[in-house]
């Protein structure tokens, strides 16, 4: 494919609002050019191979000026390569993508614009106010807020938009806020319309501000709103408190970390930010086939030989099956097994590969394993039990008390990752961190070596910790953390429920 530049809006802060074809633009970029108001997260779909440039222009602290970004675009695309400018927001609303596309036009580079959803309307939408509503107006103007309303040769007509329309939402105009208000009011706005501020829009840091004209900046002072944030002035802001939806969220302003490895981290991910989590993934555990996969390969070529297999993990059926189907065979192999599994995920991973299992017990752990067991008779049964190299040794103990003959062969190993461990440090001195959660054993072996030991107590006195079971959770206890949420069913769901349930007792007492 040929040089091609795509302006690409990333829409306003929350990740799930970027478009298809955006997300796509992302995805086959050779060099990813991104702002500061670009969503981090977005910067996953990147290519692994594709050159990553930061240009953020944060409230007048830019990496490059303008000048500059419009050129480092032109110069990266003569190299024959395809570029994204990840813009926050839409490229074409106060986001100078226009400026970029006459330099891409004068130096006769092809390119794309991919509108994104602006902060003008989701900051709004997020804040429980309809821009437009036919009881109150039909009217809606969008103006930069940067623009000093004072200065001699101004483009903004104030006294059009003071008496002429409905909804006005102004960008980047917090620092100007009170010249807004002045010439607002001068010009024939009421001083007792409406008005927000919207901070953060979107992002589970959304906070909203509300008055009138007459008071707002006295408010937004006390408050000590600061940009980025988008205001809006009109009658429709009285709808906020019956319409605010986002700001009721459960977890709306934690930052949780997620420890779990990233493979398996989506699940607990996106619930947490369902419910307004600022989620920091920090993989402490990378799950990778166990080095000598010998005896496994003995085990598959001898399947016929067992009466069970018993798996105790997603990560335990996905390599088992990845290792059954590399030498040829498929589910068929197993037809003839009974098979039991720890919980319902591993149920579930289970079921995609084909087999429905015979056991599921109460709860989802190896003791209750075992008490499934005692209702089977197994004595002289040979058991396959594939798993982690790392697990505990209760499971085949006790089966082999019951007189069965069981192959323990170990799968996998969990190994440390350090993935975004420098920024995890630097949230916990900042105490940008509520809540750490483990959802294993090895989670929190993995994250306690992360933290320099004198460091451990002082970050981690004020952090809630959160396990998904008890077996995690004696582990944390026994390598000095304090637990304080522990989730009755040792699922994903259950996890998160408790920490809902760990956050509104906080809000009842």
């Amino acid at each position: 494919m040929s040089a091609k530049v795509y302006l690409v809006g990333a829409g306003p802060g929350d990740p799930g609002l970027i478009t298809v074809k955006g997300k796509e633009c992302i995805q086959k970029a050779d060099v990813l050019i991104y702002d500061y108001l670009a969503a981090p997260t977005l910067l996953r779909y990147a290519n692994t191979k594709a050159e990553m440039i930061y240009v953020g222009k944060k409230g007048g602290d830019h990496t490059l000026s303008q000048d500059g970004i419009n050129n480092l675009i032109v110069e990266k695309a003569k190299t024959g390569a395809i570029v994204t400018r990840l813009k926050g927001g839409d490229p074409f609303i106060f986001g100078r993508g226009g400026e970029e596309a006459e330099v891409l036009i004068e130096a006769g580079i092809p390119f794309e614009v991919v509108p994104g959803v602006t902060s003008a309307i989701a900051a709004p939408a997020y804040a429980g106010i309809p821009l437009t509503h036919r009881k109150f107006t039909s009217t809606v103007a969008f103006i930069t807020g940067h623009e000093d309303p004072n200065k001699d040769n101004t483009n903004i007509d104030w006294a059009s938009l003071a008496r002429g329309i409905g909804t006005l939402v102004f960008l980047m105009g917090v620092k100007n806020l009170p010249d807004i208000v002045d010439q607002l009011i001068k010009n024939g706005k009421s001083p007792e319309t409406p008005v927000a501020l919207v901070r953060w829009g979107t992002t589970s840091r959304q906070k909203t501000v509300s008055g009138i004209l007459s008071d707002i900046v006295e408010r937004v002072r006390a408050a000590k709103l600061q940009a980025p944030a988008i205001i809006v002035i009109g009658d429709v802001v009285r709808l906020r408190e019956r319409m605010k939806w986002f700001e009721n969220l459960p977890l709306l302003g934690k930052k949780i970390v997620v420890t779990r490895a990233r493979e398996q981290a989506s699940d607990l991910v996106a619930n947490l930010s369902e419910m307004g989590a600022d989620v920091l993934e920090c993989p402490t555990i990378k799950v990778v086939p166990s080095e000598d996969l010998s005896a496994l390969d003995c085990a598959i070529s001898n399947l016929n030989t067992y009466d069970w297999i018993v798996l105790t993990s997603v990560n335990g059926v996905k390599h088992f099956f990845e290792r059954l189907f590399a030498k040829g065979m498929d589910a068929r192999a197993l037809g003839h097994l009974r098979t039991a599994a720890i919980g319902p995920a591993t149920a579930d991973m289970l079921l995609k590969f084909g087999l429905k299992t015979d056991i599921i017990p109460e709860s989802y752990r190896a003791e209750s394993v075992v008490e499934a067991f005692l209702k089977e008779n197994i004595a002289g049964k040979k058991i396959l039990l594939p798993r982690a190299g790392e697990a505990r040794p209760i499971l085949p103990v006790e089966l082999r008390k019951m007189g069965a003959d069981v192959d323990e062969i170990s799968t996998y190993h969990t190994i440390q990752d350090r993935q975004n461990a420098d920024i995890l440090l630097e949230d916990l001195q900042n105490d940008a961190i509520d809540m750490v959660t483990f959802t294993s054993s090895s989670t929190v072996k993995n994250f306690k070596a992360l933290i320099p030991d004198d460091l451990f107590f002082p970050l981690l006195d004020k952090v809630t910790i959160a396990c998904i079971g008890p077996i995690t959770a004696d582990t944390a206890k026994e390598l000095g953390f304090n637990v304080h949420v522990m989730a009755d069913e040792f699922t994903i769901p259950g996890l998160c429920k408790a920490i809902v349930r760990h956050y509104a007792s906080d809000v009842r007492d």
